[in-house]
This record gives C-alpha cells, structure tokens and sequence, in this order.
C-alpha cells in the first residue's frame, strides 16, 4: 500500500484522511522530518498526495515527489509552495480556501482589538502585581464611532467589518486594489489610498494576501502617518510589517498599540522587542483555529486528495 504523507507538524490525528484514502489503496503517513532535509527528501519520494501546513515546498523539494499526484495546502496561503515546479511535473496544487476560518479570524481581530483598547492584557498584569484603580492613568477611547479602515476587503475583512459594527464603528474606508467602485458603493464603504488610510482610520486591520517581504505595505511612513490614539491589528501575513519601524512607534508611544497574531518570524526569539511592550497584545498565529475549523479543513482536505487520485479536477487547483 502507498501513503499520502502529512508533511509534519499537521493536526492531532488524521482519521478523516485515512477513511477518504483507504478505497484507493491509499495509507496516510504523518512524516516527522524535524527540520532534517534530507529526512524531508526522502519521505516525500513515493508519496502520491503530499498534505502541507507550512513547510516550504521549493523546486527541490518537489523535484523529490517522483510520485506525486498532488499537493494539499491545509488552508490558503500558497507562496511557500513552487507552483511552476509542481506543475512543471505535472503535480497539482489545491488550497482550501473556504474551510470556515473568517468566522475565526474575525472573532481573533476583534479579540485582539478589545484587549488593545480596554488595556485588558496590562491591566490584567497590573492587578497580579497589586496596582489597582489603573483605569484613569492611561486614556482609554470609546469604541463607538471611531473610523475602521480595512486593508483587503474579502470574506474575512467582510466579517471583521460586521463585528465592529455591532460595537458602533460605522464608520468605514477600505484600501484593496481589487475592489471596484461599484462593490465598494453596495457594500457601504469607501475607498482610499494606503495613505489616506493611516491618516484617517483609528483601528487599522490587515486582511490581505502575502507580499514581498522585504516591501512590506505596513512600512515607516505608515506608521509614521497613523493618529495617535490608532491601533494596528495583524492577523494575515507577518511579512506585512516593519517589525523594526513598529517597534520604535510603539517605544515613543505614537500610536495607541498593536494587535499581532502574525510575525515575520514565528515563534519569535525571546528577545523581540515586542515581547517586553506593554501596548502590544501578541497570540501565536492562532486567528484561524477552532475545533470546528480543523475539522472542515481536513475534511476538504480529504476531499480534494480524492478528487485528485480519481483524475478528476479538484475545485481550487491554482496552478492549471
């Protein structure tokens, strides 16, 4: 029997993987490289489907996939993987795109939002440590009516949108170069420039996909552009932010604070800066998950494996 391998770390188990495979002959194996590439090489060799998280899929790795039918990136970001290598083998790339996780990354935006603005995480330190009646030694802003500016405006920017909302924010402008005048007057919202945007907003979101590294859009005249009393919150891409320029704004208290779910290294080393910043509120790249966003993902997963080995053309496939 062959195996589909899960190019590790994947998820606690993969029995919704091993039921979809099974008619097909088809094994699931959980390959735990470690960081070892050449353990990684060779575990990918006969593999018929490879199952991908966030290992980096370049040229030589994929040349390695001398069986391979396909690749299936659990979840939507697709710029670690070489999509002219694998289609140059005749292999192909699926992401899932639709597995639920707006409803969670949302939900994560705005989490991370309110512990930025009600000072919950220092307030939170500030009690252990016996300081109360902290409320009035650092401003805190009403919600209500503050300016929402969104950078991206797909589903999950959408359901950020609509949870503000329900707080008062009505306020809001958009930054997204795919978004046509007309979407954005039926959606109620209005378009400005990357510019216009850090001036005017006071919670400031990025939604959107993965950039050049080294020209990230969150830049220092970004942030040097930004209201003071505004709030970043980050949960796409790491590669999105100056890391160096937000540290200093953040330092010198320009800005009111920052949500990050994202870095440009992940997990950061223990001496980032951020890691001692009281006006910044950090999770560990987890926006997405749920239980029930696993479960979807991995159960769209499967199926695109299945669509795959049947010959057919898996929805998705984003490198034709």
């Amino acid at each position: 029997m062959s195996s589909a391998v899960v190019i590790a770390p994947g998820y606690a188990c993969h029995q919704t993987e091993m039921a979809a495979l099974a008619p097909f002959g088809v094994g699931v194996h959980v390959l735990e490289w470690a960081n070892d590439r050449s353990r990684l090489l060779k575990g990918v060799a006969e593999a018929p489907i490879l199952f991908v998280r966030d290992t980096a899929m370049d040229a030589g790795v994929i040349q390695a996939c001398r069986q391979a039918k396909g690749i299936v990136r659990y979840g939507v970001g697709i710029d670690r993987i070489d999509l002219d290598q694998a289609r140059e083998q005749g292999i192909k790339v699926v992401n899932i795109p639709d597995y639920g996780a707006d409803i969670e990354v949302a939900d994560h935006t705005l989490a991370l939002y309110l512990a930025v603005q009600r000072r919950v995480v220092s307030g939170d330190t500030a009690v252990r440590q016996g300081v109360w009646g902290i409320a009035q030694a650092s401003p805190i802003g009403r919600i209500g009516g503050q300016v929402l500016g969104l950078i991206g405006f797909g589903r999950i920017a959408r359901a950020v949108r609509s949870r503000f909302a329900a707080f008062g924010v009505k306020d809001v402008i958009v930054h997204d170069p795919w978004l046509t005048p007309e979407a954005a007057k039926a959606a109620g919202v209005t378009q400005v420039s990357l510019g216009e945007l850090a001036r005017s907003a006071q919670i400031v979101s990025i939604h959107a996909p993965a950039t050049d590294p080294d020209r990230p859009m969150i830049d220092r005249a970004f942030l040097a552009a930004m209201r003071p009393d505004a709030i970043l919150l980050n949960t796409a891409r790491g590669a999105h932010v100056d890391e160096v320029a937000l540290t200093e704004i953040l330092r010198a208290e320009r800005i009111f604070g920052a949500g990050l779910d994202t870095l440009r290294q992940e997990p950061p080393t223990p001496d980032h800066p951020f890691l001692s910043l009281s006006n910044v509120v950090l999770s560990d790249h987890a926006g997405w998950y749920s239980e029930a966003t696993v479960a979807s993902l991995q159960g769209k997963a499967a199926a695109a494996a299945v669509t795959i080995l049947s010959g057919q053309t898996p929805d998705n496939w984003v490198n034709p």
